[in-house]
């Protein structure tokens, strides 16, 4: 069954089942599907057809997948867009893409179709969505999705539908995904995690999802009491907020079969502490865009190890390659990805893409190693490693002593000019609520773990680290403040 079907495929097979939900609509399955209908005719009758992209400028709720689905029916791809950028940065994106049409709410600056006429079929016209009945193969477009940037502009990554097929054949797989699961989403719809993990993946096993708007550790919990979820999906920020709530928020979480985390490594610390005290096991993955999302996971009923990020997913391939372009057997090398899920490469980049697809492998610039069981162990980004008088320090290290400590909830480092030794490492630090801890304490708990050389020259103690919009910490920002002036 094509990706590009789901919604008719569901109407049949369950017409008033449940299918897609968010804080202000209820669809069963016939009703998505009609949406679906309407709003590829809208589209349609705004000129959109076979090969061109919808950008679509909203924040999570359910009109995003029903664009989705509806520029898939008339063989369209869509490109989703951060509400938070700033119109310049969105106007890039949309620029970059090519966008046929820009879907958003009412009154925005490069908006050229109102979210809420897609659900008008008056909208449509004489059009039809006329969709075509050979649907779009697995080498047709189906994503642009956008880089954060922080390396410079931001690269679309191309997806096409045999790559999102395949992920979400993956995450079905190892998630064991099926028709009684209900899918929470509460990470960006703009984030290939999202769509892939949260949306599409229940979808296809004939399950459902749930888009929660922006996330709120205060109410996540209540959110979770009245909605049900068997899952949801997150990035380390949100659990280290969640753990590190109230010790009276005692949620009934028993709808809740497993929690997933990605985007960035987890430290085993908080892994233990969340699943402590909410009895909630946690899956850890690793992944990027240009993967389609995921790569590696620990498994739901195998051993999960945590301070890994688990094994391969069915049908990929992970190895280690050395600066020489060799493969080595345990690391630490860098990681290098072979599947059906690597993108077909960067929009109008293909320099940049033959840089980071190289004889069928996928650089994805992180170094890393296998333990004795196969499971990756990340050491950190190559590009985040700090060289401290000729001397290699990956911050990924320090964070973990940081975290060792019981009173650190979120630990950050990144290099910082030195006139003399090039590079020294700087710690930036949240504590858990009501913990206490010095930096006198923190330093000494380094230096009993790490070599001197590795013990942070300097540790900050702040009330809040900054994080992107997927929610990662933001390091570049930190390298930023650290940078010489002047």
């Amino acid at each position: 069954m094509h990706l590009a079907l789901l919604p008719e495929e569901r109407a049949a097979r369950d017409p008033l089942g449940p299918g897609l939900s968010d804080d202000r609509t209820t669809l069963d399955n016939t009703a998505f599907a009609v949406r679906v209908r309407t709003a590829a005719a809208v589209l349609r009758a705004h000129g959109v057809s076979r090969g061109d992209v919808v950008a679509v400028l909203l924040p999570n709720r359910a009109e995003l997948v029903i664009a989705l689905f509806a520029a898939w029916r008339l063989g369209a791809a869509l490109t989703p867009v951060n509400p938070a950028l700033t119109v310049d940065e969105a106007r890039y994106q949309i620029a970059d893409a090519g966008a046929r049409v820009v879907v958003g709410e009412a009154g925005g600056e490069l908006v050229t179709l109102d979210v809420n006429d897609l659900a008008d079929p008056r909208k449509a016209g004489d059009a039809g969505d006329d969709a075509s009945s050979d649907h779009p193969d697995d080498s047709a477009l189906a994503l642009l999705i956008y880089t954060s940037g922080t390396t410079g502009r931001p690269k679309g990554v191309m997806l096409d539908h045999g790559n999102v097929r395949a992920m979400t054949e993956m995450i079905v797989s190892r998630l064991d995904i099926g028709p009684r699961d209900h899918s929470l989403l509460i990470l960006p719809l703009f984030h290939v995690n999202g769509i892939v993990v949260s949306i599409l993946s229940p979808l296809r096993a004939g399950g459902r999802a749930t888009i929660a708007g922006r996330f709120s550790a205060t109410t996540f919990f209540e959110t979770v009491e009245r909605v049900r979820p068997t899952y949801f999906s997150a990035v380390p920020a949100i659990y280290a907020m969640l753990a590190g709530l109230p010790a009276d928020v005692r949620p009934d979480v028993s709808s809740l079969r497993v929690a997933v985390c990605g985007a960035a490594p987890m430290p085993a610390q908080l892994i233990a502490r969340f699943e402590e005290r909410y009895g909630v096991p946690l899956v850890e993955g690793y992944g990027l865009s240009e993967g389609t999302c995921a790569t590696t996971t620990n498994p739901l009923d195998g051993r999960r190890k945590p301070g890994t990020v688990g094994l391969p997913l069915p049908g990929q391939r992970v190895a280690l390659m050395d600066p020489q372009g060799r493969i080595v057997a345990d690391g630490p090398g860098e990681v290098v990805v072979q599947g059906p899920n690597v993108m077909r490469g960067y929009l109008n980049r293909p320099e940049e893409t033959a840089a980071t697809i190289v004889d069928g492998w996928l650089h994805t610039g992180d170094v890393g190693r296998f333990d004795e069981d196969g499971y990756l162990v990340l050491v950190d980004r190559i590009k985040d490693m700090i060289i401290r008088g000729g001397e290699n320090l990956y911050p990924k290290e320090i964070e973990n002593a940081l975290h060792a400590h019981p009173a650190v909830l979120e630990a950050a480092v990144v290099g910082a000019p030195d006139a003399v030794l090039g590079e020294i490492p700087v710690a930036f630090v949240t504590l858990y609520p009501g913990a206490h801890a010095t930096v006198d304490d923190l330093t000494a708990h380094c230096a009993e773990r790490l070599a001197k050389i590795k013990v942070p020259a300097r540790i900050d103690i702040r009330d809040e680290l900054p994080k992107n919009p997927v929610g990662k910490l933001d390091k570049p920002t930190l390298r930023r403040e650290l940078a010489p002036t002047g």
